[in-house]
C-alpha cells in the first residue's frame, strides 16, 4: 500500500509538471491585452534597437496597442452594436511577423508618405534622387522608409505614447537632420489621436502618416466591399498607370470617385470602363477634402452594416489617400492566423497631395530650419444603429 501511495504522488507531480510546461503563464509583469497580443511577443531586437508592445486604455474600456518597430498600429478593440469588443485593424501577433515580409501595416510612414515623381525632388535649388521603389517611383519614404526603423518610446500614462525619431540626413536620399515625433492618445470618446511634429536643420520635404488597414467587420476573412463609405470631398487628383498624379484635379461628380453619399465600397470597384479604376485597380486615391484642412470637420465616415462599428476620421491636412487592400494577395498571414487577401482592408491615410513637391500649386511640403511641421489625424470610433 505504501508503494502504491509513493506511486500515485510520483504520478502526480509529474502531470503537474508537464500541465505547466504546456500551459505556460505570461511573462511576470506582463500585462493581459484584450486583443490576446503578448508584450513578450514584441519584445526583441531589431538592427540593435529594443522593440516593445504599449498598451493604451481609456475608460470606457477600449484598447490599443502600439509597438515602436514602424510607430505601428498593432490592435484597436472596439465595442461594436452588441457591445462586443473587435479588433478593427489589421496587424501580426510578433515583431518577426512584421520583420518577416515586407509590409506597412498599422505603420507610422515616412520621410513623405505616399508618391514622389521618379523618386526627385528640388530642395533649395539641389536636386535629390530617392530610392525608386514603385513603378519607378518613391513610395513611402522608399524601401528603408519609417516603417522599417525603430522609434524611441515613452507611455507617460494608461492612454498616451509618444514616439521619436532622428532622421538623419541623407537617409533615404533626403536632405537635413529631421527630428520627428508622434503622439499617439486613446481619448474617452473612443478616439486615437495621432500628432505629428517635425523640425529640421535644412530644408527639406515632409509629409507624415498612418497606414492602419481598418476592417470593421472585425473579421478580416470579410472583404470590406460591403462598408459604406463617404468622403467629403468634390474633387480627387486622377493617376497614370504608375499610380502617379497627374497634376490634375477633377471633379467626383458622376463619376465611380463619388462617395459624398454614404455608398458600398464594392459598388463600383470594379468599374474598370473608368480609366481611373483601372489605373488604380481598385480605390487608390488622394480625395482633396472640403474641409481644407480644418480637424473639427469630419474628412471621411466608414461604417461596417455588420457590426455597426463607424469610423470618421478628421485631419489637419488638405488631402486624404483611401486604399482598399487591392494588392493583398493572400501572402500574409497576419493575427489569429487569418490569410489577409484581396479587398479585406481600407486604409485611410492622411496627407499632403501625391508629389506636392513637384507640384508647385499644391499644398507645399516644404520644411525649413526655424518652422515646425505639425499634423494631426483623428480615428474616432462609434455605434452606428
Amino acid at each position: 500500500m505504501m508503494k502504491l501511495k509513493y506511486l500515485t504522488a510520483w504520478i502526480m507531480a509529474v502531470a503537474a509538471m508537464i500541465s505547466c510546461t504546456s500551459n505556460p503563464k505570461e511573462a511576470p509583469g506582463e500585462p493581459s491585452t484584450l486583443s490576446g497580443l503578448k508584450r513578450s511577443h514584441f519584445q526583441s531586437s531589431v538592427n540593435g534597437d529594443s522593440t516593445d508592445l504599449f498598451v493604451l486604455k481609456n475608460t470606457n474600456g477600449m484598447e490599443v496597442t502600439v509597438t515602436n518597430y514602424g510607430g505601428r498600429i498593432v490592435s484597436v478593440m472596439v465595442p461594436d452594436k452588441t457591445g462586443t469588443l473587435q479588433d478593427v485593424v489589421l496587424g501580426f501577433d510578433s515583431i518577426q511577423g512584421y520583420t518577416s515580409v515586407s509590409n506597412n501595416l498599422g505603420a507610422t510612414i515616412g520621410r513623405y508618405g505616399n508618391r514622389i515623381a521618379n523618386g526627385k525632388i528640388k530642395v533649395a535649388g539641389v536636386e535629390y534622387q530617392l530610392p525608386q521603389n514603385n513603378y519607378g517611383h518613391t513610395l513611402h519614404g522608399g524601401p528603408e522608409g519609417y516603417d522599417t526603423k525603430v522609434f524611441r518610446a515613452i507611455q507617460p500614462d494608461s492612454q498616451t505614447v509618444v514616439l521619436t525619431y532622428l532622421s538623419k540626413d541623407g537617409e533615404a536620399g533626403f536632405p537635413g537632420n529631421l527630428n520627428v515625433k508622434v503622439t499617439m492618445n486613446l481619448t474617452n470618446d473612443n478616439a486615437v489621436d495621432i500628432q505629428y511634429e517635425a523640425d529640421t536643420d535644412k530644408e527639406t520635404v515632409v509629409n507624415l502618416t498612418n497606414h492602419s488597414y481598418f476592417n470593421l467587420s472585425g473579421d478580416p476573412n470579410n472583404t470590406v466591399l460591403d462598408h459604406l463609405l463617404t468622403i467629403y470631398a468634390d474633387g480627387y487628383t486622377p493617376v497614370d498607370d504608375t499610380f502617379m498624379t497627374t497634376g490634375k484635379i477633377d471633379p467626383v461628380k458622376d463619376t465611380p470617385m463619388d462617395f459624398t453619399v454614404a455608398t458600398p465600397i464594392g459598388q463600383r470597384i470594379e468599374d474598370t470602363t473608368f480609366v481611373q479604376l483601372k489605373n488604380g485597380k481598385g480605390y487608390d486615391h488622394n480625395w482633396v477634402l472640403n474641409a481644407k484642412g480644418d480637424v473639427t470637420q469630419v474628412a471621411a465616415t466608414v461604417v461596417s452594416p455588420v457590426t455597426g462599428i463607424q469610423l470618421d476620421v478628421y485631419t489637419s491636412e488638405p488631402g486624404l489617400q483611401v486604399y482598399t487592400g487591392n494588392f493583398l494577395d493572400g501572402t500574409m498571414t497576419g493575427k489569429k492566423g487569418i490569410v489577409y487577401n484581396k479587398r479585406s482592408a481600407i486604409c485611410l491615410e492622411s496627407q499632403k497631395y501625391p508629389d506636392s513637391p513637384n507640384k508647385p500649386d499644391w499644398p507645399s511640403s516644404y520644411l525649413k530650419p526655424g518652422e515646425k511641421y505639425t499634423s494631426r489625424c483623428i480615428y474616432k470610433f462609434s455605434v452606428n444603429l
